[in-house]
This record gives C-alpha cells, structure tokens and sequence, in this order.
C-alpha cells in the first residue's frame, strides 16, 4: 500500500507517517510534499498512490488549487482545521478528512473507512473532485463578523475589511478606515469563513482582502512586496514558494 502525505508542516507530516507505519507497518509512505506545485509536479510523475492524506492549507495556497491542475483518481483524507462549508464539500463526495489536532484512534478509524470503501474506489465511480472545487469556489463567505469593541458589540462588514492579522497568538481585523478589532477565532477559522477569491493567506500571519492591495514589487529575485491602501505593522512579502499562485489568484477574477 502507497501512501502519499501532502503537509507543508514538515513536523506535522512525520508524525502522521510514524502513526501510519504503527497502525499499517505494511505501508510504504512516498516522499512527503509540502506545496500545490510539488505534490502536482510528484503526483503527475509517479503512479497514483493507493491513498492520499492532504492538508487543506498548504505553503502555496488551498490543496483544492490540486484537483484544477491534475486529475486526482486515488482516495484522499483530507487533514484539517476549516470551517463547516468545506467538511460538508468533502462529505459530500465519499471520502474522509481528520480534524486537527486528531490522534492515532482517529487515524484508525479513518483507515477502517478506507478499507471499507475500496471496493468503491477500485470501480469506475470516483470522487467527483470538480464539483468539489466548484462548490468551493461558489462559496462567497461570510458577509459580516460580530466583535467586541469597548464593552459594546458591533457588527464589521466583510466588505470594509482591509486585513486580518496575528499579533501575540491573537486575531485583529483591520478596516479600510485603520479601525482594529480583536476577534474570538483563530486564522484558519476566519479564512475558512471568507471568500477564497476575495482573501488571500500571505502566510501564517496575514490575511488580505483583493480590494485592499494598491501595488504589487519585486522586492528581490525571490520575493515579492505588498503595498495596502491601508498601513500594516511590518512589510507584507510574498515567498518564492508562493509567488505563481499568489499572482495566479490576482488574475484570476
């Protein structure tokens, strides 16, 4: 059995291959691939594993950017934080997904629902992974968040948001009017309730809204620069990892 991790946490991924190797000592795990491009680039070389665990963030981007860019015909569970629109798109379509943190007992009942489906996966019926992107895409989020600012509750609309960032392990909105909010959810939690065509995770600190980016510069061979309508903390810079999609996601409208 060929199994096949894509996890951009490189200490994340090891642990999941040592609970595998535990739980199936048989298995052979493939190299591990931390990114859209890699685990495109891996799996459009090699035969298609017998079982895929993906991460829905990964260094590049949402692993959905993977079902655009190649045709995926093994089962996959997905490893994730998000939010309840993409576990009812992932349900929906036959296959498993782990919710983080998960343990070794949740990973083996993910595998006993595996095995259970093989029959299925070995037809000619697979998981429609198109229609899972579409209805990812269709998903326009959320169009307001509720917050607690100076012993009052105010509603800020998603529209007026500029940024989301991280400061001290904790979340504040940012308004096109340099309003600042602080903010009950984690990172992942708010991204999965935003628009992926109108949010962008730069990395694991910031997320910017389409509308606020003013300017976009190289800023060395590797990089590239962010420049907002609205002031930030510190520079916003886009990795090499990140650049194609970054630019893909600004193009594509």
């Amino acid at each position: 059995m060929k199994i096949l991790i894509i996890e951009d946490e490189i200490k994340a991924a090891k642990s999941l291959a040592g609970m595998i190797a535990k739980i199936k000592p048989e298995a052979v795990v493939e190299p591990i691939q931390q990114s859209i491009e890699g685990a495109v680039a891996y799996l459009s070389a090699h035969e298609a594993p017998d079982l895929i665990f993906m991460d829905v963030q990964l260094s590049d981007g949402l692993c959905f950017e993977i079902f655009r860019q190649i045709k995926v015909v093994s089962p996959v569970i997905f490893c994730t934080a998000f939010g309840e629109y993409a576990m009812d798109a992932i349900k929906s379509n036959g296959v498993d997904y782990l919710l983080k943190p998960y343990s070794a007992a949740d990973l083996e009942t993910a595998f006993g629902k595996i095995d259970s489906f093989r029959s299925f996966f070995q037809q000619q019926s697979q998981p429609d992974w198109q229609e899972l992107v579409r209805r990812l895409d269709r998903n326009d989020g959320k169009t307001s968040f509720l917050v607690f600012h100076n012993n009052r509750y105010i509603t800020v609309r998603t529209e007026h948001i500029a940024y989301i960032y991280i400061k001290y392990d904790s979340p504040y909105i940012v308004t096109f009017q340099e309003q600042k909010y602080t903010i009950s959810q984690t990172l992942e939690q708010l991204q999965s309730q935003l628009s992926v065509k109108q949010f962008y995770r730069l990395n694991r600190q910031y997320l910017v809204n389409f509308d606020a980016i003013k300017e976009v510069e190289h800023y060395s061979a590797r990089k590239l620069a962010l420049h907002l309508t609205t002031p930030t903390p510190e520079p916003l810079l886009v990795g090499k990892e990140k650049i194609t999609h970054f630019l893909q996601w600004m193009e594509n409208r």
